[in-house]
Formats: structure tokens, C-alpha cells, sequence
């Protein structure tokens, strides 16, 4: 097993780590104390190919392995929550979905600009009702000669004012319950579609988030993401690719914590000698690291399962609840170093531990992953192979 960067990833690594330090960091305490999500980042990203650095060459992108999406959600989300979730959404829900389930047609309409960057793609799946519990949405599409008639309501939707695409699941017949579900490509332009932004949120506040609204849209069959009553396991097959950003993300908020906190260690002195050298702040230095490194290998063992088009549902959830939670308790722990400085603005660990929080909701709580990984190792759960799975990664394609 070669834990080694190739050339190419390292040279990714680095470029992002650039663009994290030259863009993000200078200007984050500015846009998260204002909310505001600036879309000028987006041009930036798609310049530098960041858009669809998984997504193969001949639809866009730039070719890369999985692991390479891993790097970058890392580097980013070590200056901020708000981009690695832009990405995460773009490129892990929407795009490699695309990737897995879409025709050749539809690759060609809308997977090819968004790996460009040229388009932006979201994921609508929860509902005011439904989160955890997919199978309690109320939105509807109700099939009407060549095209589908949609209604309803998603929320927490993340880029829901900047997106071109949408990734939407609606019940075409409730009475099949999870198989009654379906997913559809939709365009914001197309009428009956409206969205509303979040305001005051607790965490990533410079991130786009809201609901949208579907009154009697007409959708193409054309449109429609495989087939009828497939839509709950593209759903689920699309949180297996967003779950390893949000992981990879998590382990670069966890970085983050810990060089913002080495950095104050040499700087705060208390009882006369630098507060690193306390056992205790130690301790909390040290939880640090390991919650790094073992994130940090449970996400490039999700990767590489992702690599070799194996099913990873359940190295992904693992990934997913681990490096989550490792982060909200280096957040916290960062907090406890900096003391009365960590409510200042001058520090950043304050940003760190309200970002920190959601991602141990979103794309399954901790409680909905500790479930799974309970019932994969009793038995009452199995992985098996898709009839879509996510390709292989081939080199040079």
C-alpha cells in the first residue's frame, strides 16, 4: 500500500493550498461576518480546473482520481467550510451522479459544462419533513405525455440561488414508497421554479443556502435520471459521493484547528512558560493529530475503493461519522486553547466550531451512521453491488 502523493496530486495539493491561502483566508472573516457568498470564487475555481477534477477528460473535467477530490475538499475547507460545501455539492452530488447514472446525452447537455465550470449543479433531496426519513417527502411528479408535472418544496439546499442545475427527487407513484421515488435533472429556467435564501444561519455563513420551490413544472422526459422509481437509490448512490467530500473536508478543518492552535501555543504564555508546554493543552494537541491521521486514512481508503469502482457505501459512512466528529472535537478543543480570544474575530477557531456542527448533520447525522455501521458489522445489513456504478478511475481518461 504506496501512501505517497503521485506528482499529479501533489501538484493539485499545493496549487490548492495557494489558492486557499492567496483568496479564501485573507477575505473569509469579511464574507462570513457580512453572509455573503462571493460568486467571483466560482470563475476561479473552474479556471483551475477544480470544478471537475474527478470528472474524466472527454465530459470536461480534468481526469483525476477520487483522491484527488479528496485533496482538494481537504485543502479548502482548511480556509473554509463554504467553498469545500460549494464543491461537494457541485462535483460530489450532482456531477459524478451524472457521471454514474446519466445518458450519453444528457453527459454531453449538462455534465460537460459543469466540469467545465461553465455551469453550477445542486442536489435537492430534503423537504421540511423529510430528512433522515428520504421516504417522507411530499414532492410529486406526476407523468403528463412527454413530460412530468413537478410540485413541491426542498430546503437547505446549498447553492440554491446560484445553481443552473438541479438534481431533484419527487414521488411518481407514493404508494411503492422508497420505489416510487425518482430523480430528474432540473433547470432553473424553466417556469414554476423559484428559490429563498436562509439568512442568520449558525455556521458557513458565507454559503449560499436555502429552500426552492417547484409549482407546476415541466420537466422532459428526457430529463428524468434513470428510471422510474430509481430515484431513492441514485439518492443514495449520490450521498456515498457527497459523504467522501464532506469526510475529506472535515479532515482539512481538523488541520486547520491544529495549526491554528500550534501557532498559539508559541504565542500565549500563562504561570510563566508558553501554554504548550501544559499537559493538558497536550492532550488536546495531541487528540488533534490522531483525529487527522486516522480521518485522513479512512477517507483515502473510501477513495481508493471509489477508484477501483467498488461499492463503498460503508467505508464511506465510516469515513463520513469519524472525520465529522473528529472536527467538531478539535473545533471545540481549539476553542478551549485560544480561551477568551477564541470569541474574537482576530482568531479564527470561533468560525471553526460553527462549521463544524453541521456536517455532523448533513448527509446523515452521527446517529444515522453509527446505525449503519452497526448493522453491517450484525449482519442486518449488506453491500452489494449496483446495476450504476460509479466508474473505475482509468488514467489519462
Amino acid at each position: 500500500m504506496d501512501f505517497r502523493f503521485t506528482d499529479e496530486q501533489d501538484l493539485l495539493r499545493k496549487t490548492a493550498r495557494k489558492f486557499t491561502d492567496d483568496e479564501i483566508v485573507p477575505n473569509i472573516s469579511k464574507w462570513d461576518t457580512e453572509g455573503k457568498f462571493d460568486p467571483v470564487i466560482w470563475k476561479r475555481l473552474a479556471d483551475l480546473g477544480f470544478m471537475g477534477v474527478c470528472i474524466p477528460e472527454k465530459y470536461g473535467g480534468s481526469g483525476m482520481d477520487y483522491n484527488a477530490l479528496a485533496i482538494l475538499c481537504e485543502e479548502l475547507e482548511r480556509g473554509d467550510t463554504t467553498f469545500r460545501t460549494a464543491v461537494s455539492v457541485h462535483t460530489g452530488l450532482n456531477s459524478m451522479s451524472l457521471l454514474q447514472w446519466g445518458t450519453e446525452e444528457q453527459k454531453q447537455k449538462y455534465l460537460v459544462p459543469q466540469a467545465k465550470g461553465e455551469k453550477i449543479g445542486a442536489f435537492g433531496l430534503t423537504e421540511p419533513g423529510a430528512g433522515s426519513d428520504v421516504a417522507a417527502m411530499s414532492s410529486t411528479a406526476v407523468r403528463d405525455g412527454e413530460h412530468y408535472v413537478l410540485n413541491g418544496q426542498k430546503t437547505w439546499i446549498s447553492l440554491c440561488d446560484q445553481a443552473d442545475h438541479f438534481l431533484v427527487f419527487a414521488y411518481t407513484d407514493k404508494a411503492k414508497k422508497h420505489h416510487g421515488i425518482t430523480a430528474f435533472i432540473v433547470e432553473r429556467t424553466m417556469p414554476g421554479i423559484s428559490s429563498k435564501a436562509i439568512k442568520n444561519k449558525y455556521g458557513i455563513r458565507a454559503g449560499n443556502t436555502g429552500e426552492l420551490f417547484f409549482e407546476n413544472v415541466r420537466i422532459p422526459v428526457e430529463n428524468r435520471l434513470g428510471e422510474e422509481g430509481e430515484g431513492f437509490k441514485i439518492a443514495m448512490a449520490s450521498l456515498d459521493n457527497g459523504r467522501f467530500t464532506v469526510a475529506a473536508g472535515a479532515v482539512g478543518l481538523i488541520r486547520a484547528c491544529l495549526e491554528a492552535s500550534v501557532k498559539y501555543c508559541h504565542e500565549r504564555e500563562t504561570f510563566g512558560k508558553p501554554i504548550g508546554k501544559h499537559q493538558l493543552v497536550q492532550q488536546m494537541i495531541a487528540n488533534m493529530e490522531a483525529g487527522y491521521q486516522m480521518s485522513r486514512l479512512l477517507v483515502y481508503r473510501a477513495g481508493e475503493l471509489k477508484n477501483r469502482g467498488v461499492r463503498n457505501t460503508r467505508a464511506t459512512s465510516l469515513a463520513k461519522w469519524q472525520a465529522c466528529d473528529f472536527a467538531n472535537q478539535a473545533a471545540d478543543d481549539a476553542f478551549q486553547i485560544h480561551g477568551a480570544y477564541g470569541y474574537s474575530d482576530d482568531y479564527p477557531v470561533a468560525r471553526y466550531l460553527r462549521n463544524s456542527k453541521a456536517p455532523v448533520i448533513y448527509e446523515g447525522t452521527r446517529e444515522i451512521h453509527t446505525i449503519m455501521q452497526a448493522e453491517y458489522v450484525l449482519g442486518y445489513r449488506q453491500e452489494k453491488p449496483l446495476n450504476k456504478m460509479l466508474p473505475a478511475w482509468t488514467p489519462g481518461e
